[in-house]
């Protein structure tokens, strides 16, 4: 459960009040909240981003690459290697595992009863279902970072060619 002062925090960070948030996925030593785990059913519609990204420090390095043309060259990458290819979409797969392993019984219910289900197998990192393809880099480094807070080893392909590249989860976060 979100303190007052999180939910304060978090607000003050997206601009405005959040819904469907489950908890904190990762923050940073000094406990400012920088990845937020999400339900995945708001308001009984589907929500298939797992992780979303509330640091606007995060947000503006990532949004400048965006900017600078690295999802164009990503999917590039992505045709002519296979073996990025591949781990792309190990990646893709595991973020759908991990999301419905995470999800509430009462959610799942209620998914399944609106028929939602095929939805949630479908769509990967970012709400993407199409595995070929690159979207939105915040949910990238969003994935990574929980998955770094939890203790897994991140596997996230995307973010490990980035992070090769730009080393953004060096960034000094700051409200």
């Amino acid at each position: 459960m979100l303190t007052e002062h999180q939910q304060q925090i978090i607000e003050q960070q997206l601009g405005r009040k959040p819904r469907g948030i489950a908890e904190i996925a990762y923050a940073t030593d000094t406990g400012l909240p920088v990845v937020l785990r999400m339900r995945s059913l708001v308001d009984e519609q589907p929500f298939p981003t797992l992780y979303w990204l509330c640091s606007r420090d995060l947000y503006k390095a990532i949004a400048r690459l965006e900017t600078d043309g690295w999802v164009k060259r990503l999917e590039e990458e992505l045709a002519e290697d296979s073996d990025f290819r591949q781990r792309y979409q190990q990646s893709h797969q595991q973020y759908v595992g991990q999301r419905w392993h995470m999800m509430t019984s009462a959610d799942k219910q209620r998914i399944e009863e609106l028929g939602f289900s095929k939805l949630f197998d479908r769509y990967g990192i970012g709400g993407i279902a199409q595995w070929d393809k690159v979207r939105c880099l915040h949910m990238h480094y969003a994935h990574y970072l929980a998955q770094r807070q939890s203790g897994e080893q991140p596997r996230n392909a995307v973010v490990e060619r980035l992070e090769a590249e730009f080393e953004l989860t060096k960034l000094q976060l700051t409200l």
